[in-house]
């Protein structure tokens, strides 16, 4: 899909429309009006509040196994912003650094979607379908690649690889990037709701701790982009944190689309699969390689593999 200046200046128009009408409404001037103190626990108590009604719908709709799932795809989303907090003290980090530590992302993804989405989604295929269960989950994993390669092409963004050093050249590919990292955070996130929507605690759990672990770089490559091109620190580690936060929508929507329709649970571990193996294979791992071979990428995979591997039989 091309880029066009048009494409870009409506995104923005969009969002700038949004900031101004939530800025001129009159509960956000009320707001500003009391004593700081006031104002900020008036924000946490109405931030309280509202996860209270989200949490307490879930429980009292879905269950506990649900609740469970989705907070688990918010704190695996969060991890992307403290993927961001070195961002407050450097502008810069080695691109041998960058590369172990996107390399250790490829490795621990891998790991969680070979134990945790695919081989208990041929397992519960089996038992759906006997005998079928390899095919079924065969059959979601391409969907899963299809879905994501479509999105690859409708939504406008920028690749890992098509940036030429860790910081940006330019505002545009700034919000390209974050666009790309939003629009693959959301399968991610769906993948830790399907786990924990076949019931299995255990899968779930390790797959949150692998996006979560993957998060971290990701994180970092957002924020200091946005320093580099002198935006508030806090404010560029605010906005890496909100691309993390695309992750709980598709969490409670897998968990609770498994849940209802159990049927489909081995498709959708397919699909979950077939999507996260997408982005490593797409994004991840070209990054890790782009300017030529790095040992210290590939041996940073094989210590993610490993040590979710082992993760994966510990808590198994």
């Amino acid at each position: 899909m091309t880029i066009t200046t048009d494409t870009i200046a409506k995104l923005q128009s969009y969002f700038e429309t949004k900031i101004t009408r939530i800025k001129s409404s009159e509960y956000y001037q009320q707001l500003l009006a009391m004593p700081p103190l006031k104002r900020w626990a008036t924000v946490a108590g109405l931030f309280l509040l509202s996860q209270l009604v989200v949490f307490g719908s879930l429980y009292l709709i879905f269950g506990k196994i649900v609740v469970i799932g989705f907070f688990a795809s918010i704190l695996a989303g969060l991890a992307t912003g403290l993927g961001a907090l070195p961002a407050l003290f450097f502008k810069d980090i080695s691109k041998n650094l960058f590369n172990s530590m996107l390399g250790a992302a490829a490795g621990v993804m891998l790991a969680a979607t070979a134990f945790s989405l695919l081989v208990p989604g041929m397992a519960y295929g089996n038992l759906v379908w006997p005998g079928k269960g390899i095919y079924i989950v065969s059959l979601g994993m391409l969907i899963g690649a299809v879905f994501l390669h479509y999105a690859d092409r409708q939504l406008p963004h920028i690749h890992f690889d098509s940036i030429s050093d860790v910081h940006l050249t330019s505002l545009k590919k700034v919000w390209l990037f974050i666009i790309a990292i939003t629009i693959h955070n959301f399968p991610e996130g769906m993948s830790v709701g399907v786990s924990f929507g076949s019931g299995e605690m255990k899968n779930g759990i390790v797959l949150a701790v692998a996006i979560a672990l993957q998060n971290i770089p990701e994180g970092l490559a957002v924020a200091l982009p946005l320093v580099g091109l002198g935006y508030n620190k806090w404010r560029a580690v605010g906005i890496a944190t909100l691309t993390g936060l695309v992750e709980p929508v598709g969490g409670l929507l897998g968990i609770t689309m498994v849940t209802i329709f159990q049927p489909i649970l081995p498709i959708a571990m397919g699909f979950a699969a077939g999507a996260m193996l997408f982005v490593i294979s797409e994004e991840i791992i070209p990054e890790t390689h782009s300017e030529g071979r790095s040992r210290y990428a590939t041996f940073a995979l094989m210590v993610g593999f490993i040590i979710m591997m082992v993760l994966d039989n510990m808590l198994g």
